[in-house]
């Protein structure tokens, strides 16, 4: 467990990496990836060479003697939802860093790219219920409390039921949002309330696991807790067949987490720990706008 000090030492190290990040790399893609809710008038201005002649003010044209051309500007305030499962496996990592470090670094990029584009970032943290709400906010404090909150968390269940958590954004979020899904999806029964909460919000998943998930390492007979259940069960990892249903297992949940974003029609990002998920969301985002 980190101690104070652990944290507030972390939480400076992922706001200085994700400053710098936010900054120089994902400012610009971060802007054009998520737009804003529509154009409103902003202004009238004489017209110039190249202006749209669609937007010339006739009214004010006639009055004036010469062209004017309206003038619009993005509403760009928009509102970011983390849903972060803190259930017991985001405890699990074997390569560099656990699900949760992961899901926490991705995060502080994601929430330091919103209030750097004067948006809002909301935490919503969940297990097999709503474990923590912070309301959207804007600023630099909102967002280091963010990833205290992250650092500190512990894990008071172990199921996951991504369903209470969509079921609660939507209620919370009476406006069209952005809402990231950080997770390693050991679910199921989500996929109806996915697509009815899509049908509003701008929906984007990012399933995290591990090696270790994927393969069964050979170590003999070794008895192991299912994190999201808690049952104890002995596994012979030199079986071919145990390894062969481990892997596949594996590959089902990727699957159908492919699937349940797919039919939704939101997108998903699929991270490994220790992976570069700095290229990972930067391709994310050029590959939206």
């Amino acid at each position: 467990m980190m101690t104070p000090q652990d944290i507030i030492r972390k939480v400076r190290e992922l706001e200085i990496k994700s400053k710098r990040l936010t900054d120089h790399m994902f400012a610009g893609e971060y802007h054009t990836a998520f737009k804003g809710r529509g154009m409103t008038f902003k202004e009238v201005r004489e017209y110039q060479a190249g202006d749209d002649p669609r937007f010339i003010d006739w009214n004010v044209s006639a009055r004036m003697g010469h062209a004017f051309s309206k003038v619009f500007e993005e509403e760009r305030e928009l509102t970011i939802y983390l849903l972060v499962d803190v259930s017991a496996s985001s405890l699990f990592g074997t390569f560099k860093q656990t699900k949760i470090e992961l899901i926490t670094a991705i995060c502080a990029v994601l929430a330091f790219s919103a209030v750097g584009n004067n948006d809002k970032a909301s935490l919503i943290s969940f297990s097999d219920k709503v474990d923590k709400y912070m309301p959207p906010k804007k600023g630099r404090d909102h967002v280091l409390h963010i990833i205290e909150e992250l650092l500190r968390f512990t894990p008071n269940a172990a199921n996951t039921r991504l369903l209470k958590a969509l079921e609660f954004v939507t209620n919370v979020s009476k406006h069209k949002s952005i809402i990231f899904i950080l997770s390693d999806f050991a679910d199921a029964g989500y996929k109806d309330v996915l697509k009815v909460a899509a049908r509003r919000h701008d929906i984007i998943g990012i399933q995290v696991y591990d090696r270790r998930d994927k393969q069964l390492p050979r170590m003999g007979l070794i008895q192991v807790r299912d994190a999201e259940n808690g049952d104890m069960v002995w596994l012979d990892t030199n079986d071919l067949a145990t390894r062969t249903y481990y892997n596949e297992q594996f590959l089902k949940m990727k699957n159908e987490a492919k699937t349940a974003f797919r039919d939704a029609g939101c997108d998903l990002l699929q991270i490994a720990t220790g992976e570069d998920y700095v290229k990972a969301l930067q391709e994310f985002f050029i590959r939206r706008a």
